[in-house]
């Protein structure tokens, strides 16, 4: 890891630990992002955690870009991960369908499995979730299996339904709010991603895991699920 530190404006510098996306990084992202926070302390306007970056915004008026750049340098001296800093683990019922799963087909047709292969493949594994962003609460989870991976689709849809679960290339996620997108849609989850009587607003954090765990019908509906077909509500 050889960090490199890149000016994004005036008041916010970039600090790149990884060029490449990998769920080994998030622990050295962990932790960096703790001694950054603690080296800036109420300098500190805010910190970005993204897949391979972190985006400190400091104080202008408290301390020049020069002195900035040396509280990182002094951050990220021996820095490594603390094995007891983890992040929640999150299970997230999905109600896998058609009607609010289009793409359940295409990946099928792309993969060459079932899409009860399809289904069984997206939600046994655990998803380390690497950054928020797009809308709020919208939590970007990685990676699926190369098999599953899948362009964003060509026309993004002007709405997709909160809960509205997808896939775009080698990430997951779930739609907290209705937004307009371009991902893959496999299904739909009651859980309520995004609340802002909650602390942080999002149910999901950088550091994060999450499991999709498939259930029927009648389950997603006994959560709290809306299950109006996405055509319905566009």
């Amino acid at each position: 890891m050889k960090p490199r530190v890149e000016v994004v404006a005036l008041d916010c510098l970039m600090v790149r630990l990884f060029d490449e996306i990998a769920e080994a990084n998030m622990p050295w992202m962990l932790a960096a992002s703790e001694s950054l926070r603690a080296a800036f302390a109420g300098h500190l306007i805010d910190l970005v955690p993204s897949y391979t970056t972190l985006m400190v915004h400091y104080d202008l008026t408290a301390l020049s870009p020069a002195q900035a750049r040396e509280l990182i340098a002094e951050a990220l001296i021996d820095l490594s991960p603390n094995a007891s800093t983890s992040g929640k683990c999150h299970v997230l019922p999905v109600w896998y369908d058609l009607s609010v799963g289009p793409e359940l087909s295409l990946l099928s047709q792309r993969s060459g499995l079932a899409m009860d292969e399809v289904i069984r493949r997206h939600s046994e594994r655990e998803y380390q979730v690497f950054a928020l962003g797009f809308a709020p609460g919208f939590a970007f989870m990685g990676l699926v299996e190369e098999v599953l991976a899948a362009p964003r689709l060509n026309t993004p849809r002007k709405k997709v339904a909160a809960g509205s679960v997808g896939i775009a290339e080698r990430q997951t996620a779930a739609y907290p709010v209705v937004s307009p997108g371009g991902w893959n849609l496999i299904g739909r989850t009651p859980a309520k991603l995004f609340d802002r009587e909650r602390d942080g607003y999002s149910l999901m954090q950088p550091g994060d895991t999450v499991r999709f765990e498939a259930v029927s019908h009648a389950e997603f509906i006994n959560l709290g699920g809306d299950d109006t077909p996405l055509e319905a509500q566009a």
